[in-house]
Order: C-alpha cells, then sequence, then structure tokens
C-alpha cells in the first residue's frame, strides 16, 4: 500500500486531504504540532481506520527525520503553517517560526532522505496571497512575488526555499499556490465559519472596510482532489496555481450566507450585516490563473460557489459540536489591529 504523510493534518486543509487519500486507498500519517488551529474533531471520522495514524510533532522539530526515515513514504504533502493573516499582524514569530524555520528542517530533511528514496516526492502547499494585490487580470506561476502581510511573506520565503532546494539539490519538490478556501472544518477565525457562527448564534456578521474586498474561492475538497493530481501526475520543479477562477467580494458572500440560513433555520434579530474597522494592509483583490493544471494535469474544479456555500452552511449546523471543540476566544476575539 502506497504510504504517505501528511503535515498539518489535524486542519482544515490537511484533515479533508486525509480524508480523500483514505479513499484513495492510501495509507496516511498525519504529523501535526496540535496547536490552537488543529482540532482532533476534524478526524473523528478516520482516526480508527487502519490505514491512518497520528503522530505529534513540529516539523521544525529534527526529530521529524527520525519519524520520515522510519516509515519511508512516497510523498510527503507539507500543510503545516500558521496561517490566518490577522495574526500574522499581531504576532509575526510563530509565522516565522513554522513557515519558514519548519519548512527549511523539512527541506533539509527531505534532502538527504531523497537521495536513498528517488521515488518519494515533497508537494509544498502555498496560497495566492504571495502574489500580492492584484487589482486586475489573473496572476500565472510565473508571476512576481509581492506580499503584503508577515503571513503571505512568510509562505513567499518557504516557496523560495522549496525552489531553491529543487535547483541547488535536485529534491523531488513541487510547489501549488491556491486561491481562497473553503467547506468543512475550518477554524472559525476564518471568514465564511465565522459568519456562519455568527447567523447560528444570533450574533451580527463583521466584514472588514465596506465589504468589497475581492477573494477567489474554492471549495476544500476541490483543493485537495488538486494535490493529488499534481503528487501524481505533477512536474518535478513547477508551481501549479490551484483555483476557481471565480472572485467575489466579501459583501457578497455574506448574503449568499445569510439566504441560505434562511433557508434551514430562522435567523435571529442581531443577524444583520456590520462593517468594522479594516486591517492594516488589506489587500483589495487576488485572483489566480489556473489555466496550467486544467490543462497539464486535467483537473478542474467540480462544486460552484453557491452549492459549497450550502454544504459548508449544512456541515457546521449538523455539527455544533465543533463550536464547543474551538476555544470560543479564538472565535469572537478581534485580531489584526496592530499598526
Amino acid at each position: 500500500m502506497k504510504k504517505v504523510i501528511v503535515t498539518g493534518g489535524l486542519g482544515f486543509i490537511g484533515s479533508n486531504l486525509i480524508e480523500l487519500l483514505l479513499e484513495k486507498k492510501y495509507k496516511v500519517i498525519n504529523i501535526d504540532k496540535n496547536t490552537y488551529s488543529s482540532n482532533f474533531y476534524n478526524v473523528k471520522e478516520f482516526k480508527k481506520n487502519k490505514n491512518y495514524s497520528f503522530i505529534k510533532c513540529d516539523i521544525a522539530n529534527r526529530k521529524l527525520a527520525k519519524i520520515i526515515n522510519k516509515h519511508r513514504p512516497i510523498g510527503i504533502f507539507n500543510l503545516a503553517a500558521e496561517t490566518h493573516v490577522d495574526r500574522s499582524i499581531d504576532g509575526p514569530e510563530s509565522f516565522i517560526q513554522s513557515n519558514i524555520i519548519g519548512v527549511f528542517n523539512i527541506l533539509e530533511i527531505f534532502r538527504k532522505f531523497s537521495v536513498k528514496n528517488k521515488k518519494s516526492r515533497l508537494v509544498h502547499i502555498s496560497t495566492d496571497e504571495v502574489y500580492g494585490d492584484i487589482l486586475t487580470g489573473r496572476t500565472k506561476e510565473n508571476y512576481p512575488y509581492n506580499p503584503s502581510s508577515p503571513y503571505a511573506a512568510s509562505k513567499a520565503s518557504s516557496d523560495h526555499l522549496v525552489s531553491s532546494y529543487v535547483r541547488t539539490y535536485k529534491i523531488p519538490a513541487i510547489v501549488t499556490n491556491c486561491s481562497n478556501n473553503y467547506g468543512p472544518k475550518q477554524h472559525p477565525e476564518k471568514l465564511i465559519p465565522k459568519l456562519i457562527y455568527n447567523i447560528i448564534t444570533n450574533k451580527k456578521l463583521p466584514i472588514y472596510g465596506k465589504g468589497l474586498n475581492s477573494r477567489e474561492w474554492i471549495y476544500v475538497k476541490d483543493h485537495c482532489e488538486a494535490l493529488i493530481k499534481v503528487f501524481e501526475k505533477g512536474k518535478i520543479g513547477n508551481f501549479y496555481n490551484i483555483g476557481s477562477n471565480k472572485n467575489v467580494i466579501n459583501l457578497d458572500i455574506s448574503k449568499k450566507l445569510i439566504k441560505i440560513a434562511k433557508s434551514k433555520i430562522k435567523l435571529g434579530k442581531n443577524v444583520k450585516i456590520e462593517f468594522v474597522k479594516d486591517r492594516p494592509g488589506h489587500d483589495v483583490r487576488y485572483a489566480l490563473n489556473s489555466r496550467k493544471i486544467i490543462k497539464k494535469l486535467k483537473w478542474k474544479p467540480k462544486i460552484n460557489l453557491n452549492s459549497g456555500l450550502k454544504q459548508t452552511f449544512e456541515w457546521y449546523l449538523n455539527n455544533i459540536k465543533y463550536f464547543k471543540s474551538v476555544n470560543k476566544d479564538d472565535i469572537v476575539r478581534r485580531l489584526g489591529l496592530k499598526t
């Protein structure tokens, strides 16, 4: 059986990826250091699966080498990262540690490991935020990096590190840059699950600025399908953009969720949009050109935004206990106000 490692597998995208890998008959080792954004609720459906195992470890810890050398995976999906822009504004140090030092540690270990395990591959998962503000058009893989936040800068640094190791040491690695994900199991500090939480609990829906910031949204399961396609068919040393090619402003996301909620539950009187102070350096628009993965690897997203939002809302509505598994302060506390 094909064995792979997923780092950050207790998180949102990582847990969804593991679920899909298990369905595709991979044996999966989940490595996660179990921070605030990690959640064992995310793996409860498959935690007893004989092809799944969990190891607590920080990717910046050198004992990671023993784990990789012991299990000898044919692939490593690196999703372990600090991801919330607002948190990176308030405290960037943990982002440097995880997203740069941690990736450096993986690369050093994988550089030595791949010498004897030439068929193994590393897929490093990154973000569209490395490209910065894209006011017009859509960014191809060769577009210059111009990150705006400490989070985006740390991810840009990790991408460059991976690319340099491919060129210098010839390691078999690939980088993916994805647009905004949404779907089941996403931490409610992020926009869509936070709005859903506030709708369900009869609270106002906070929207930065005037709600005109534009994002390209992709359903998490579509993203995970793309990651497996990149792992199985992608070309070593390449970068692949993964997106839906559909942009929506944050205000419209809120309106769509309110409309969906009205068909599912009775809305409380406090459920209304409230514009709040914008965060420092907030990018206006992200937009990817994903023609490369569509053309070269024959992948394309299957789930449109309206259907995906409906499925997402229903998941949280049916998994109210999920919110209880998260520190309430992490849901309601406003971050990213430091200047």
